[in-house]
């Protein structure tokens, strides 16, 4: 008996995992791209909080992190 008509279906389940690794260390690599960028990085005690409001402005100056949807999480958690 020959099992290669499980074949196409293993191949569709491997290209999804290896699809949500990809994925998956894509917006890792984005959110270490936007933390190291971040204004509160540079400055003279990254470790304490704002002084002043101008301050507090500054250091969130740079780009949110976009939250995903609770569609888009569920989606993902039902991948692994």
């Amino acid at each position: 008996m020959n099992n290669d008509s499980r074949l196409p279906g293993l191949a569709k389940g491997l290209i999804f995992k290896i699809a949500a690794i990809v994925r998956e260390c894509n917006d890792a690599q984005r959110r270490m791209a936007e933390i190291r960028s971040a204004p509160d990085r540079f400055g003279t005690r990254p470790d304490v909080a704002p002084d002043t409001y101008g301050e507090f402005l500054f250091r969130t100056s740079g780009p949110l992190q976009r939250e995903p949807s609770a569609q888009d999480r569920a989606r993902r958690n039902a991948l692994r």
